[in-house]
């Protein structure tokens, strides 16, 4: 089982981990884009400026061009540690055992803009940049990164693969066509019987999934029995065709 998260545009700033380099990543077949986008987000940082529009950034958030400008010796910490935000808050990383951690460690990758999908424990430095931005002498991102990271996972082959990104994120690196997937859709009941999709807790669904999973440790050998194993722990998930509709838990009045 994989399970793939988007990242948090929040992160916890420092590190103790040295810098990135190269075959210190999950899919290292990945490295060379990866430092392709290092070093265009440390040239977009010479260009105040240009790096704010670029990166969509106010006037408190202009230390993110700092960030990135240091790239190329900033220090690391693990990727499930450095995101913050309503997911990993939910999903709390540095609060785990250790038995939990290796577990996130053998099968969570997030999906990071500029580093690509990265092991949950794998080193990862702050940055800033989103999936939708345009950076000066870089591809578009989904030219850079989506055929790669298809082959990438392809070349992994897990069992199968639980797809719990953003639609944009998806976008960087669809699931291959040849390994069993579902994308997961967090939703709550409408006015008559619709369902409608969910943002905030959306995100803190999927958190807290991902953290009853590293908890409990299930070892389900494809997506059916992972299924069942759900609904035997109360979760109300409906299928569609390539999706799980999670039904969002009645939260108390």
């Amino acid at each position: 089982m994989l399970l793939l998260l988007p990242p948090s545009e929040t992160k916890r700033p420092g590190g103790t981990g040295a810098p990135w380099a190269a075959g210190r990543l999950a899919l290292p077949a990945l490295d060379a884009r990866r430092a392709q986008a290092r070093d265009a987000l440390v040239a977009l940082s010479a260009d105040p400026e240009v790096a704010a529009r670029v990166l969509k950034l106010g006037p408190k958030q202009r230390g993110e061009i700092e960030v990135n400008a240091a790239l190329r010796g900033a220090p690391t910490m693990p990727a499930v540690d450095r995101y913050t935000g309503v997911l990993y808050d939910a999903l709390s990383a540095p609060t785990r055992g250790a038995e939990a951690r290796r577990w996130l460690g053998d099968h969570v990758l997030i999906h990071s803009a500029p580093f690509g999908p990265v092991g949950a424990l794998d080193p990862l430095p702050a940055y800033r940049l989103g999936a939708s931005a345009s950076v000066p002498g870089l591809p578009p991102l989904r030219r850079l990164w989506a055929d790669a990271v298809t082959a990438a996972l392809a070349e992994v082959g897990p069992p199968f693969i639980v797809d719990l990104r953003s639609e944009a994120y998806v976008g960087l690196g669809p699931v291959p066509p040849g390994v069993p997937s579902v994308f997961v859709r967090v939703v709550a009941d409408g006015p008559g019987g619709t369902t409608r999709a969910l943002n905030h807790f959306n995100k803190h669904a999927k958190g807290a999934l991902v953290r009853e999973l590293a908890d409990e440790q299930p070892a389900p050998g494809s997506l059916g029995e992972l299924l069942e194993w759900l609904r035997g722990r109360g979760h109300r998930v409906e299928e569609t065709p390539g999706e799980w509709l999670l039904f969002e838990a009645p939260r108390a009045p």
